[in-house]
């Protein structure tokens, strides 16, 4: 009977004590929602890094300038595009090719080009060709706004070979390698064929090919006219908002005792006067007042060289070799507040010049580039029933 022992069945162990309602475990649960979904979750908060963290307090943040960047990264795509597709044989391009060149027109890594294509239906347009294959190319609107910037192009290159001249007359050795002048052609407002068109101007520029192959432009001639900085005309208009600009404080002991007027005045001597970005300030003792006087001086003409008096980090810091910058910019930078604003993060900010706009954030002189720039922001932006409206408003301004 042993057996019988071992085989005894065993009571549940939570039994049913209402034979009227089945046991609970004969349902199935798997219809329940057990997951919240995805829209519901609440954001994790993004790690603080320099990739996240802003450059500038919350408390002394400009939103205007912080403004300016968020507008470049919402047409990333459009300006990158245009420039990629403008190069390329009939300004066209495979659609299938455009999907794996998210770095070379701006949108997002694992996205569909076809999203960024959708959102300025009024520019770029896709179409079979009697191949059977997709391709991206411009709209015939897109076509007459190139014509238009064609023309601007053509007459302000007087101008932009002034700022050529400018930027070579403040490098150390009057020359800077031509590809660097080619990749930040955009901030200056540089065409892309200015490779060729200096060419037109031996008195002024001298491309010469070192022994790497590397192609170098050098400056001709010395012009005193163009060796003055915005800074110094301001200073002839305003002198004393040229005094104000920048502040180099004096270190003194806490035991002399000065009143504030006295402070100021004593930092004010120490200010003036300034170092010209055109002189020979590289030749300076790294470390001292003078040198820093004469980055600072660099970064201000740099800036007021370029269309919209601001530039990004690797704007500036590919000129450094050119400009004896040192990593120290971004610290030099912040102690300036009063002539300079820092926006966007640690890792990627950007420098504006506060002079070059109004109180509402505005630039106070626009260059043509600029406009036009402006123009085709408003023409990407719209859709659907705006498109009609902008096919008028852009033949009737023809």
């Amino acid at each position: 009977m042993v057996w019988r022992f071992f085989f005894v069945a065993k009571p549940l162990l939570n039994p049913n004590p209402n034979p009227k309602f089945p046991n609970p475990r004969s349902f199935s649960t798997s219809f329940l929602i057990t997951k919240i979904p995805k829209k519901h979750k609440p954001k994790r908060p993004k790690p603080d890094s320099p990739r996240t963290r802003p450059v500038t307090p919350e408390s002394n943040r400009i939103p205007h300038f912080e403004s300016l960047l968020d507008r470049d990264a919402t047409f990333r795509f459009l300006t990158k595009t245009k420039e990629y597709l403008s190069k390329q044989p009939e300004q066209v391009l495979l659609l299938d090719d455009a999907g794996k060149l998210h770095r070379e027109l701006g949108f997002p890594r694992g996205r569909k080009v076809a999203r960024s294509i959708s959102r300025h239906p009024l520019l770029f347009t896709t179409y079979r060709h009697s191949d059977n294959k997709m391709w991206l190319g411009f709209t015939d609107m897109m076509d007459q706004l190139l014509l238009e910037e064609k023309s601007i192009m053509e007459d302000m290159e007087e101008d932009r070979v002034t700022k050529v001249r400018k930027l070579l007359m403040m490098s150390k050795d009057k020359r800077i390698p031509l590809s660097k002048i080619y990749h930040k052609r955009l901030i200056f407002g540089i065409p892309e064929d200015f490779r060729d068109r200096i060419k037109k101007y031996p008195d002024f520029f001298r491309l010469v090919v070192e022994d790497d192959g590397k192609q170098v432009l050098e400056l001709v001639k010395w012009d005193p006219s163009l060796a003055v900085s915005a800074l110094e005309r301001e200073f002839l208009v305003n002198e004393d908002k040229v005094k104000k600009a920048f502040k180099f404080p004096v270190k003194y002991s806490k035991d002399l005792g000065l009143e504030e007027n006295d402070v100021k005045k004593l930092n004010l001597l120490n200010t003036l006067p300034l170092v010209s970005p055109y002189s020979d300030g590289w030749k300076l003792d790294l470390w001292s007042l003078e040198a820093e006087k004469y980055r600072v001086g660099i970064i201000h003409e740099f800036l007021s060289l370029t269309l919209e008096k601001r530039a990004l980090i690797h704007h500036i810091v590919e000129f450094k070799e050119e400009f004896s910058l040192t990593r120290q910019t971004y610290e030099m930078l912040k102690g300036q507040p009063r002539t300079f604003y820092l926006a966007g993060t640690e890792m990627n900010w950007a420098a504006f010049l506060k002079d070059g706009y109004d109180e509402n954030g505005n630039l106070i002189d626009k260059d043509p580039q600029v406009v036009f720039n402006e123009k085709l922001f408003k023409f990407a932006q719209m859709q659907g029933e705006d498109l009609s409206s902008g096919l008028e408003e852009k033949f009737s301004r023809d």
